[in-house]
């Protein structure tokens, strides 16, 4: 059904991401590195390319540079077919010296893409998740039931009402409320403890959308979730999308049904990364039917001198030798000398941990030298007179926070070897070191 429906997908990708800070101290959220070898906004772009939509505007904003490169160098499409294409769409300030003031003001900005290209429907979609979804299914739902707009909805725990737009349905799935984080918030039908969320993936018949944001502009309203799907609710026909129907060819029965997590937390984020480790995994990676698409990776393959590693993940082009990982997450080029122990951390591009270092709980930004014997997720009160460190004690190290260290020979030598090296960065990595 849906096949026949010409669809133009817009990615909301310009997420300041403050709550992520310091991770997103040099880039924005959708551009945090995630698992090995992704970035946040790999997960939508993938989920609409695995559902057949190849037509993807990307809207960027605050410090969108390593972003950019990112879409450059790894979601190229063929350049003889026209309609295959992820650009990334910058601000453009067609209407006065302004950035994007919310969801719907960064849509209206680039109307005119919308308006050349003539869509039938438009998915207008976020970019700061984890999950797999079948796009191709909502729009049949959208078709099936008349929609002039469908959002994608999910229980969350009354508890973090305040961090979504909570939806209320009639039988038929139409919705009939919709309030932008709210304080606090009945119960959904059939539950004392969960409300219906948006998970802020919509799609709109392209005539409503154009229609609502040019009135949107007029009236000074700005945002999808405060002011424009609220104010359509009398007079169109919104319905809510169950996120729990949709299913992904290649999901094992281990697996979360349908896992879905906004990492706009430190915690939220590290917690999700744990999520993907193991033999039987809440959310696999390496689903070869859904795949989730990642940057080129011209790295060298990890080499392992020796050591005791449980539950991690070593990324290409890193080394490990004679050290201890429990629950660790590697990605590139990542160093880790002899007798240093790593336990429920994140380290990612270009980082050396010095032999003997203890680290636990902790995320280490790109580029660091961490010194030999150094200590962190151990006292947190000293950490953070150093360190971001949350309420439940992740520690995060900024990038470049430990500079590169001279090898004076003293103390404890490598015994019958050299200090390993940094492997050299490709130029892939110095154009996205953010």
């Amino acid at each position: 059904m849906s096949r026949t429906k010409n669809v133009l997908a817009i990615v909301m990708a310009g997420g300041e991401g403050s709550r992520l800070h310091p991770l997103t101290a040099e880039r924005c959220k959708p551009a945090v590195p995630f698992n090995g070898k992704h970035r946040i906004v790999d997960f939508v772009l993938s989920n609409l390319v695995n559902s057949e939509i190849f037509s993807i505007y990307l809207l960027v904003q605050y410090k969108s540079q390593s972003l950019i490169e990112h879409v450059r160098q790894s979601w190229t499409m063929a350049r003889f077919i026209p309609e295959h294409f992820v650009t990334v769409v910058p601000p453009q300030m067609r209407n006065g010296p302004e950035w994007f003031q919310g969801t719907a003001d960064s849509v209206y900005q680039n109307i005119h893409l919308i308006e050349s290209f003539r869509p039938d429907i438009v998915a207008v979609f976020g970019a700061d998740h984890i999950y797999r979804m079948d796009v191709r299914q909502m729009i049949d739902f959208h078709v099936a039931n008349n929609a002039d707009v469908s959002v994608a909805t999910l229980p969350v725990k009354l508890s973090q009402c305040d961090q979504f737009g909570i939806v209320e349905t009639d039988d038929s799935h139409r919705i009939t409320q919709f309030v932008e984080k709210p304080q606090s918030t009945r119960p959904m039908p059939g539950s004392s403890t969960h409300a219906l969320a948006s998970m802020g993936n919509y799609l709109f018949n392209a005539d409503v959308l154009l229609d609502a944001l040019k009135k949107a502009h007029e009236t000074g309203h700005s945002d999808f979730g405060k002011h424009i799907l609220p104010t359509m609710l009398e007079s169109h026909r919104l319905m809510a999308y169950d996120f729990d129907t949709n299913t992904i060819p290649g999901t094992e029965p281990y697996e979360e049904h349908g896992y879905w997590r906004d990492v706009g937390t430190i915690d939220s984020y590290f917690d999700a990364h744990f999520d993907t480790l193991g033999a039987t995994p809440r959310f696999r990676m390496t689903n070869r039917q859904w795949p989730i698409y990642a940057s080129p990776d011209q790295a060298e393959s990890a080499q392992i001198e020796n050591g005791v590693i449980h539950r991690s993940v070593v990324g290409s082009g890193s080394i490990v030798d004679g050290a201890s990982l429990d629950h660790a997450m590697l990605r590139r080029s990542v160093v880790v000398e002899r007798d240093a122990r790593l336990e429920h951390c994140i380290v990612m591009e270009r980082t050396r941990i010095g032999r003997g270092a203890q680290i636990r709980r902790a995320i280490i930004d790109q580029d660091n030298d961490v010194p030999a014997h150094e200590r962190i997720g151990f006292n947190l009160e000293e950490d953070r007179k150093r360190f971001h460190v949350t309420e439940s004690g992740i520690v995060v190290v900024p990038r470049k926070f430990f500079t590169a260290q001279k090898d004076t020979g003293s103390s404890t030598p490598s015994i019958g070897r050299a200090r390993p090296p940094v492997p050299m960065a490709t130029d892939s990595d110095r154009k996205v070191a953010a």
